[in-house]
Parts: structure tokens; sequence; C-alpha cells
């Protein structure tokens, strides 16, 4: 007799030990049939959102549509959020559900990947408005250049859009903690030498290109018909009588 007790000890601790984790699984399998479901709606009611606040159309305007047309998505950043956010609610489902079944290590891993998804959506953010904005200064430069006729308008709208993406570029790179210090160190070290070398190029070997160039952007003829115009007041006025 006990000889059969030692044999079913080992089959009486396995069904304690399942009686134990079957509900824990239940409740696991529970919670991420509850997230999945508030997943779809929140993804949903989120795109549902954006679109009636017209982003999509800020996003389009901002260039970040087509750049991810040009990349073969066929969603565009509207369809992006949303879909962060269902994974967003899906993996602090599973945390939720592996953290019931005691799997420490997968939890800590999820719960980072939890924490990351914020923060991508952040940047998102930081990207979409600072696009818009970007191209909203390229084109005030452009229109300015052209009325007070400066040429090279085009280019000067260029670089000014490029330089405020870069700078929004770093500032999204910096909330998704990716690069840090290099990559900000690395811009700085990019543009110094940027600027030193056209510095140089002006100063040295550029100085007839240069003067060719302001030339075009502002011309003498056009300063001196200014002038003109503004000392015009003081010839019609004439000299002033004094009486004794």
């Amino acid at each position: 007799m006990e000889n059969v007790n030692m044999l079913l000890e080992p089959l009486r601790a396995f069904l304690a030990e399942m009686g134990v984790f079957l509900p824990r699984l239940a409740l696991a399998l529970l919670v991420i049939a509850a997230g999945w479901g508030l997943a779809k709606l929140a993804r949903f009611a989120v795109v549902k959102a954006l679109r009636a606040i017209n982003f999509n159309v800020l996003t389009e305007r901002a260039g970040l549509d087509e750049f991810l047309r040009q990349g073969g998505i066929r969603s565009d950043t509207t369809d992006i959020f949303g879909v962060l956010v269902y994974w967003l609610i899906v993996l602090a489902a599973l945390v939720i559900a592996f953290n019931t079944l005691g799997l420490n290590y997968i939890t800590e891993l999820l719960r980072q990947v939890v924490m990351f998804v914020p923060r991508l959506l952040v940047a998102l953010v930081i990207l979409a408005f600072g696009a818009y904005f970007a191209r909203f200064i390229a084109g005030a430069v452009m229109a300015y250049c052209r009325n007070v006729g400066i040429q090279d308008s085009d280019v000067l709208g260029r670089v000014a859009q490029y330089a405020i993406l870069a700078f929004v570029v770093l500032i999204a790179l910096e909330q998704i903690q990716i690069g840090g210090d290099i990559i900000r160190h690395s811009f700085l070290i990019l543009l110094a030498g940027t600027v030193l070398a056209l510095a140089l190029a002006f100063g040295i070997g550029g100085q007839r290109w240069a003067a060719e160039l302001l030339e075009r952007w502002w011309p003498r003829s056009s300063l001196d018909e200014r002038s003109n115009i503004e000392d015009l007041p003081r010839r019609t006025q004439g000299p002033r009588r004094t009486d004794l």
C-alpha cells in the first residue's frame, strides 16, 4: 500500500499544480480576449477621431503620407496611429496575462515594449506637425523672396525646409531615445563643418561666385532705385526758410 501511495504522490502533485494553473490560464485567456476586443474598438475610435479633426489632411500636406507611399506602405499616417494604439492595448493585455501566469521574464520584456509605443506615438506627432511647419516656412520664404525680387527662391525655401526638418527629426529621435548624444553631436559637427566650408569658399575661392550670387539676389540697380525713392521726399521739400 505504501508503494502505491509513493507511486501516486507525483500524480497528486501534478493534479494539484494543474488545479492551480488552469484557473490562471483561463483568466489569462480571458484577459487576452478582452484586450483584443478593446484594442479593435480603440483602433476604430482613434482612426475616426483623427479623421474627424482632419489630421490626415495635415499629414498629407506635411508629406508623410507621400513618403509612406514611396516606401510601398499603403496605409497612411492616421492608420498607423490606429495600429500603434491597437498593439499598445494588446501588449498591455499580454503583460497582465503573463503576469497572472507568473512568467516574469516575458512580462518584463513586454513591459519594455509597452513603454516604447507611447514614445513612438509622440515622435510621430512631432514629425507630423514639424514637417507641416517646415513646408509652411518653405512656402513663406519662397513667397517673400519672389515678392522682393530675389532669385533662386525655390532653393532658399528648400534650404529652410530641410533645416527645420533636420531639427524635427533630432527631436523625434530624442523622444524615442535612439542615438542620443551620438546623433546630436554628429549633427552639430556636420553643421559646423558645412558652415566653415561655405565660409572658406566665400572668403577664399568663391569671391567672384559669391558676388554674382549676391548680385542676382539683390541687384544694385534695385538698391539704387530704392535709395532714390527714399531720398525723393527730402529733395522735394528743399531747404527750410528761416525768418529773421
